[in-house]
């Protein structure tokens, strides 16, 4: 089955149903079946609203993390020295600000002591 066509609210072909269900119409989906050679309609709605809180950030973008990064991966080193890392020899970690690594392969080294 192929969806060829999405319409958002108001636009041509969707007028009944907007009217019908108003602002819990999201959208309306055009499906074509190429076994049974029928079109179908079919409609996305909103079933519930309810108040929802997003988790706070647990690290803002100035907090100082500890980045482990292992000998060998020397791509990972050059990375955290051009975000402005710092190395700790003592620790054998490297200290960078969140904000700069924040969404990159380095994020994932992040060193939490437990």
């Amino acid at each position: 089955m192929k969806t060829r066509l999405i319409l958002k609210p108001g636009q041509r072909g969707t007028k009944r149903l907007a009217e019908k269900y108003g602002d819990d119409l999201i959208c309306v989906r055009y499906r074509y079946d190429l076994v049974t050679k029928k079109r179908l309609k079919t409609i996305e709605l909103v079933i519930e609203k309810t108040n929802w809180e997003p988790q706070p950030e647990k690290l803002s973008e100035d907090s100082l993390v500890a980045v482990k990064i292992k000998g060998y991966e020397t791509e990972l080193r050059k990375q955290v020295k051009r975000a402005g890392g710092t190395w700790k020899p003592d620790q054998k970690l490297w200290y960078v600000r969140y904000g700069t690594i924040k969404g990159t392969p380095l994020e994932k080294h992040i060193y939490v002591d437990t």
